[in-house]
């Protein structure tokens, strides 16, 4: 069902046509003379039933001495504005509805600066199209992008296809703009392990600067970007025809343990060379790959040799965990975020330590 919507009609060339044969009192017979085609072919332009052709426009240029390109840009007007009044008029209720859908992303991508929402619905649509590089977004679920969206279908996660796709699209959006030096270069990222994990203890207003830079001389476009319900992903790598490689990572819990074992998690993936493809991380998933990832996270956070005289002196105060923490050279909440997901405290231990993370959109 399509949606009714008001919009002016577009003004056809041939009305403007008129107008200058009336300032001139030329009769529509004289101009046929002057451009050599026939009356006939004067009344269907004048009439709107006919475009003005390249060719034709220079024959006005000749016989009224206003330019072929002024033609051609009328024309061109009318058939752009033609073409967005078929396309309002075309938007169905279904469409409209998935920006109901969209909303908590439609409010994000307006932080952004990427789209207006001080617009009537059928703009708003014509907006998210752009975006999303779709003609009509109902299309979103079909596209191959949304592979990701259908494994989750079959994992039972709750997955929405459309806010899925949004958030990759705002991945991209936003890591387009963040210059990188040449491709990924997974030595170098090596080399650099040791500097990504001191960057925990910078302020958090320059955690991010200092990692996007850091990232980006290893050729990686890197951000933080919104988490929304119903894209329950933890990151986001991919690279593109250009070479680009994009690092995305949320903060759906926005604990700081959680968000440095998940950058590292995803620094395991970039170095076992899973960029290559597309790849989006859902914390839900298990499989080998996963299950390498989080050994790589845990071990560069964790020394394992360390962490197994740590736990078998089980003195886990939080004077013990401070100290090993210093011995590590990571922050406190990290051992005890470990030691929360080994259950070898209560998840309501420790709780002084926890650091929470929260960035605006830049």
């Amino acid at each position: 069902m399509s949606v009714e919507c008001a919009a002016t009609a577009p003004v056809h060339p041939g009305r403007i046509l008129i107008n200058e044969l009336e300032k001139l009192g030329m009769s529509q017979k004289e101009l046929a003379v002057r451009t050599g085609v026939t009356e006939k072919h004067v009344s269907t332009i004048i009439t709107g039933k006919k475009n003005i052709s390249a060719t034709f426009a220079k024959k006005l240029e000749y016989a009224l001495g206003i330019s072929a390109s002024k033609w051609m840009d009328l024309q061109a007007d009318y058939d752009r504005r033609l073409i967005e009044l078929e396309e309002k008029h075309g938007i169905s209720s279904e469409e409209l509805g998935i920006t109901k859908i969209l909303k908590d992303v439609i409010g994000v991508l307006s932080q952004y600066k990427l789209i207006k929402t001080e617009v009537n619905d059928v703009d708003l649509v014509l907006q998210l199209r752009k975006l999303m590089r779709v003609n009509n977004l109902t299309a979103i679920p079909d596209i191959p992008y949304s592979a990701a969206y259908r494994a989750q279908v079959r994992n039972n996660v709750r997955v929405d296809a459309y806010v899925l796709y949004a958030w990759q699209r705002l991945c991209e959006i936003v890591t387009e703009p963040i210059a990188v030096k040449g491709q990924l270069n997974p030595g170098l990222l090596q080399s650099r392990l040791s500097e990504i994990k001191d960057t925990m203890f910078l302020g958090i207003n320059d955690i991010r600067k200092r990692l996007t830079n850091i990232f980006a001389e290893c050729g990686i476009a890197f951000a933080i970007v919104h988490n929304f319900q119903g894209a329950p992903v933890q990151g986001f790598i991919k690279q593109t025809v250009q070479g680009k490689t994009i690092l995305c990572l949320t903060l759906r819990q926005k604990r700081a343990d959680t968000f440095w074992f998940t950058l590292f998690h995803e620094i395991g993936h970039l170095l076992k060379g899973d960029a290559s493809t597309r790849f989006v991380d859902f914390k839900s998933v298990k499989s080998e790959q996963e299950a390498q990832a989080d050994s790589f996270a845990r071990d560069v956070l964790i020394q394992p040799k360390a962490y197994r005289e740590f736990i078998r002196q089980r003195d886990y105060s939080f004077a013990a965990i401070k100290k090993f923490a210093r011995s590590l050279n990571v922050k406190p909440f990290v051992v005890v975020g470990r030691l929360q997901s080994d259950e070898l405290i209560d998840w309501t231990d420790c709780q002084a330590s926890i650091e929470y993370y929260g960035w605006a959109a830049p």
